[in-house]
């Protein structure tokens, strides 16, 4: 291959989209990736794959009225954005708008294109902090890839391999990138090293050891290297006040090499890196009895029922129901001084409502096999489901509400829940279960799910007493706060030109570029304070797809 024109750091998926959007355009490529070849993806791979759509024609067959100025109520709802225009968050906006174009506009036909489907069932996530003009999802809109994560990187894995056959993409695995090059205020390339051969399975940490050094120089370089999720030094240095102090015991729902290298490269280089403590963390997180890498956890994506409460056994306040308000529930739940909350379900709950985010924990789908799909609408868990029943430390089961209690206390070592007061808690709900008026939100909402034709069939039970025998036993589930999403990041403009410090408001580095998690899916922070979901992979490819474009518009 001749002399690479563009260097692009990372080979997850907005490195890959860019890579390939650059390729495309005719220029040379040098794809550098600092895990081996088996991590092709990074962390889309190992996704659930759900996409944010706005007026789909799934959504249009399920019957949901979705709209691009109901979606920009909701996003400019949830993202809060700084007023005014010309603070930090004069790019981030604008990108919020582009992005909301490109959801509605040509993003599923352009994955379409290049084979791509989703799964006809829309899915409803982050229904919001129940006000209208507030955060939250008005209407369905996660779709799932058919395939899951690895079903969304197939294409752009597709046409990597066909661009490095032809010459025009090179991919160097095991290339670690540790600085940028400035020459008379421009990135004119990477320094780094060159990491000992791994085959350590994907996720999975490899050897760190460094056999030599190189240093390779290009007209442009784009970052693409994630956030800072699985460097929990520097998330707790980052930790955002307004959601008091980062919790101890924890989960991780990234590999340690998501660590924030890229972004405290270009730091170093002149780079401008707002929002710094905007980040997204799941309070669902569940220890994976098999695990892949260090801490590794798993999000539930839960139904509406499940009963939550806090470590000492208080219910929630609303609106902090499963699946809710992901941001609001974290504030709340570090104001109670223990790091972990319980959910509290009946076997039928678990066998309907409980997903487990991820391809690896979702084989019908990500397998693509219809029979093992439809095995969900019959009673029983789902396979992967009833493992961590059986091995899962997180889950208990019981019989009676103080055994269970007995249980939960034991798991931590401390008699936290008095189980009369919990069993009292429980009872109150079940009442408002018995006929079909209640003042109990969290009833009203999930009869309101049920109304959803998608939830009716595969996510939401029947509503019914957790006391009631016939549908136990009762199961406990601790929950942990997961680690995950960098929301802040290096400013862009809608080129993916990275943005010099002290310069707000205008003026970028030139030669430097970045794109997905790195970019803060966008402009330093797309998605402001909170974030719709389904937005993540999207912001990979639609920030991929912009810094590819910018590049070979400036390389013109």
């Amino acid at each position: 291959m001749a002399e690479a024109e563009v260097i692009v750091v990372g080979a997850g998926l907005s490195g890959l989209v860019a890579a390939t959007e650059i390729a495309d355009g005719g220029r040379r490529v040098l794809l550098l990736e600092r895990e081996g070849e088996q991590d092709l993806g990074a962390q889309a791979w190992w996704s659930f794959g759900g996409l944010f759509l706005v007026d789909s024609p799934e959504q249009r067959r399920l019957g949901i009225r979705d709209s691009l100025e109901l979606a920009r109520q909701d996003w400019l709802g949830s993202a809060a954005f700084e007023e005014p225009d010309g603070s930090d968050d004069h790019w981030p906006r604008r990108w919020a708008e582009a992005y909301l174009q490109f959801a509605a506009g040509e993003k599923r036909d352009w994955l379409r294109s290049m084979g791509h489907r989703v799964f006809p069932v829309v899915g409803w996530a982050e229904r919001g902090d129940g006000r209208a003009e507030g955060h939250g999802n008005s209407v369905p809109r996660f779709h799932l890839t058919w395939g899951t994560g690895p079903g969304l990187v197939e294409p752009f894995a597709r046409r990597l391999a066909a661009h490095r056959e032809a010459g025009r993409i090179e991919l160097r695995t095991r290339h670690a990138v540790e600085d940028l090059l400035v020459e008379e205020g421009r990135v004119v390339g990477v320094r780094g090293s060159v990491l000992a051969p791994d085959d350590s399975p994907r996720g999975a940490g490899s050897t760190r050891e460094a056999t030599c050094e190189f240093e390779e120089r290009a007209a442009a370089v784009l970052l693409a290297t994630g956030g800072i999720g699985g460097n929990e030094e520097l998330v707790r240095s980052l930790w955002p006040e307004e959601l008091g102090t980062m919790p101890e015991d924890f989960v991780h729902g990234v590999p340690a090499s998501v660590d924030g290298s890229g972004m405290l490269a270009a730091e170093r280089a002149g780079a401008r890196w707002i929002h710094r403590d905007r980040m997204w963390h799941y309070t669902e997180g569940i220890r994976n009895w098999d695990p892949v890498w260090r801490g590794h956890g798993i999000r539930i994506l839960p139904g509406p029922s499940s009963l939550w409460i806090d470590a000492r056994g208080h219910r929630l306040p609303a609106p902090a129901y499963p699946g809710f308000d992901t941001t609001g529930t974290l504030r709340h739940l570090r104001t109670t001084g223990h790091d972990h909350s319980w959910f509290v379900l009946t076997r039928k709950i678990i066998e309907k409502e409980f997903a487990l985010s991820g391809s690896e924990q979702n084989p019908d789908l990500t397998g693509k096999d219809w029979k093992q799909v439809l095995t969900r609408v019959r009673p029983g868990a789902p396979g992967p489901v009833q493992a961590f029943l059986d091995r899962g430390e997180d889950f208990l089961q019981a019989r009676d509400v103080e055994g269970l209690v007995d249980q939960m206390n034991a798991l931590v070592g401390e008699d936290l829940i008095d189980a009369r007061a919990l069993e009292r808690t429980i009872r109150a709900r079940d009442a408002e279960v018995g006929n079909r008026f209640s003042k109990d939100a969290q009833i009203t909402a999930l009869r309101g799910a049920r109304g959803y034709l998608g939830d009716r069939l595969i996510r939401t039970a029947s509503p019914h007493r957790l006391l009631d025998p016939s549908a136990g036993p009762l199961i406990a589930v601790r929950l942990h706060v997961l680690l995950r999403k960098t929301l802040g990041g290096l400013e862009t403009d809608l080129g993916g030109r990275v943005q010099r410090e002290g310069v707000p408001g205008g003026g970028s580095l030139p030669g430097l570029y970045a794109a997905g998690e790195a970019s803060g899916f966008g402009g330093g922070g797309v998605h402001g304070h909170n974030a719709l979901e389904g937005t993540f992979l999207g912001g990979c490819l639609f920030s991929g797809r912009q810094a590819g474009q910018g590049i070979l518009a400036d390389l013109r």
